[in-house]
């Protein structure tokens, strides 16, 4: 979720002709990392839910190639980008770990 509220932050920082391009982009990409964190959750089997943290994951590299793009693009800076960059590695460890316990219960079913 912080991840979240740190890319509409930086959104907001997006010239306006970028409205239904980049910033879209950005935002739509950072709500369905949680959103599909949480949906999987909610799912009853663990098939499903690696399934689905596999879909956050490809949603955190379109951010993160977002967010490269914008400093690229000259629309943000490397500073301006540097805590939702830390915070996606971060997140992105927790759910390879999460990844890694539910492929070993599965196995272990």
């Amino acid at each position: 979720m912080l991840l979240v509220e740190l890319v509409y932050k930086l959104a907001a920082k997006l010239p306006r002709e970028e409205k239904y391009g980049l910033t879209s982009q950005l935002q739509r990409a950072a709500v369905s990392i949680p959103s599909n964190i949480a949906e999987g959750h909610a799912r009853k089997s663990t098939r499903e839910y690696l399934r689905y943290l596999l879909i956050a994951r490809g949603s955190m590299a379109e951010l993160e190639t977002q967010l490269l793009l914008c400093v690229r693009l000259s629309l943000l800076t490397e500073s301006d980008i540097a805590q939702a960059s830390e915070v996606s590695d971060e997140v992105g460890k927790m759910i390879r770990g999460l990844q890694h316990r539910l492929n070993e219960k599965q196995r272990n079913s």
